[in-house]
C-alpha cells in the first residue's frame, strides 16, 4: 500500500532473494571447503552422541540392575557406604526396618558374585535374589517370565550369545548348581558382568553351591514400600530418621550414590564440554575467515545499494546450513551404531540427547557467527573507493 511505512521495499526484496542464491552459489562453487567443513561437524557431533550413549552404556553396565529393579526404596546398612557388595544387613537391623511406620511390603535383597559355567565356559557373575516380585524383581522382561520357583533365572539380555539365552542352563561351580534362564531382561547389569536375577531361596542355594560351608546369607539391603499417601522420599527419610544404622535411598538416588557413578559422569561431563566448545569455534572461525576473504566483494556490493540486513541473511543461511547437514551426518554415522554391544557394555539410541546436542550445537553455531557478522555491520560502502576493504 502506497504510503504505508511498514511495506517491504520491492527493490530491496529482489535483492535479497539475488544475494541468498548467490550464497547457495557460492557454497556449491567452493563444495570442497564447505564439505570439510560439514564433515567435521558431523564427525564432532558423531563422537558427542557416541560418548553419551557410551557413558549411559556404562553407567547402565555397572548400575542396572538397581535401576531397573520394582523396589522404589533401598535400605542398606550405614557400613556398606552404598555399595550393594558391601552392604549387610542384620536380622536385628531388618527387624528395626520394618518396625518404621509407613512401611507398606518389605522384603529381602541378596547379591553376590559367582563363578558360573555359561555356554561352555568358566565365568564371574553376579547373582540377585529377590524375596517378592514387586521389590526387586526386574522391570524390563524382554522375553520369557520372572523366575518363580527355585533353580529358575531371569538374564541379562546382552549375555545371550555367552550362554544366557532363553532355555539355556547356568551352573554355579563348584557345587554343580544349575540355573534354567526362564526369562531375558534389558539393562540389568551389575558390575560389568552378566547377571541373573533369581527368587531370594534360589539365591540361597547359589551361596552354598559356590561354599557349602558358608552359613545362611544375610540380605544386601531391604526393599520397602511405602502405604499410600507416603512419598519415596518422605518414608526413606522417616527411615533414616528412626533407624541410625540404617541408611535408606530412593531408586533414583542408589543409583547414583552407587560407587563410581558420579565420576565416570564427571569424567564424561569434560569431554562434552570440550567437544562442546570445538564445534561453534570451527564454524565461527571458517565463516570470519571466509568474511575476511570476500571483504572486497561485501564492501562493493554495500556501494552499489546492498542492504547490510540483506547482506548478514545471507551469511546466517550459509551458517544454518552448514550446521544443519553436518548435525545431520552426525546423526546418520551414530543411528547404526547406537544399538551395537561393546564388549559387555549394551548401547542404545539415546533420543534426548539427539535432540538435546542438535538444538544446543545448532544454537552455539549461530553465535559463534556473530563475530563474522559485526565485521558485516561494520562495513563502509565509501570503503569501494578506496580499497580498503573490510579488514580494519
Amino acid at each position: 500500500m502506497q504510503g504505508c511505512p511498514h511495506a517491504e521495499d520491492p527493490s530491496e526484496s529482489r535483492t535479497g532473494l539475488t544475494l541468498m542464491f548467490l550464497a547457495l552459489k557460492e557454497m556449491r562453487r567452493a563444495a570442497v571447503r564447505f564439505g570439510l567443513l560439514m564433515a567435521s561437524i558431523g564427525l564432532l557431533v558423531f563422537l558427542i552422541l557416541f560418548q553419551q550413549t557410551l557413558q549411559s552404556g556404562l553407567i547402565t553396565s555397572f548400575v542396572g540392575a538397581i535401576r531397573n529393579q520394582s523396589a522404589p526404596i533401598l535400605v542398606y546398612s550405614v557400613d556398606g557406604r552404598r555399595n550393594l557388595q558391601g552392604s549387610v544387613v542384620t536380622p536385628d537391623l531388618q527387624n528395626q526396618i520394618e518396625s518404621v511406620p509407613g512401611i507398606a511390603q518389605a522384603g529381602k535383597i541378596g547379591q553376590g558374585t559367582f563363578s558360573v559355567t555359561a555356554g561352555g565356559k568358566l565365568t564371574s557373575t553376579a547373582i540377585i535374589g529377590y524375596e517378592a516380585e514387586s521389590l526387586g524383581s526386574p522391570t524390563t522382561l524382554v522375553s520369557g517370565r520372572l523366575a518363580r520357583s527355585k533353580g529358575e533365572a531371569v538374564a541379562l539380555a546382552s549375555s545371550a550369545g555367552d550362554g544366557f539365552a532363553l532355555g539355556d542352563t547356568v551352573t554355579v561351580e563348584p557345587g554343580g548348581l544349575a540355573l534354567k534362564v526362564v526369562g531375558q531382561a534389558a539393562q540389568i547389569g551389575y558390575q560389568a558382568s552378566p547377571t541373573l536375577f533369581t527368587t531370594y531361596p534360589t539365591f540361597e542355594q547359589a551361596v552354598h553351591a559356590a561354599n557349602p560351608d558358608a552359613r545362611a546369607p544375610l540380605p544386601a539391603v531391604i526393599a520397602v514400600s511405602p502405604v499410600p499417601g507416603i512419598t519415596d522420599t518422605g518414608l526413606a527419610a522417616r527411615i533414616n530418621r528412626s533407624v541410625p544404622d540404617a541408611d535408606a535411598l530412593t531408586r533414583a538416588q542408589a543409583v547414583a550414590s552407587t560407587p563410581g557413578v558420579d565420576q565416570v559422569q564427571q569424567s564424561f561431563r569434560i569431554i562434552f564440554l570440550l567437544f562442546g566448545l570445538v564445534v561453534p569455534l570451527v564454524s565461527g572461525l571458517f565463516f570470519l575467515i571466509v568474511t575476511l576473504q570476500k571483504s572486497s566483494a561485501l564492501t562493493l556490493l554495500r556501494a552499489i545499494g546492498a542492504p547490510s540486513s540483506v547482506l548478514v541473511r545471507s551469511l546466517l543461511l550459509q551458517v544454518a546450513l552448514v550446521l544443519v547437514v553436518g548435525i545431520g551426518m552426525g546423526i546418520a554415522l551414530y543411528a547404526p551404531l547406537a544399538s551395537q554391544t561393546i564388549g559387555s557394555i549394551p548401547l542404545s539410541f539415546q533420543t534426548g540427547a539427539v535432540v538435546l546436542w542438535s538444538v544446543l550445537l545448532f544454537g552455539l553455531g549461530l553465535l559463534s557467527a556473530l563475530v563474522a557478522v559485526r565485521r558485516v555491520l561494520h562495513i563502509d560502502p565509501i570503503e569501494a573507493t578506496t580499497g580498503a576493504g573490510l579488514g580494519r
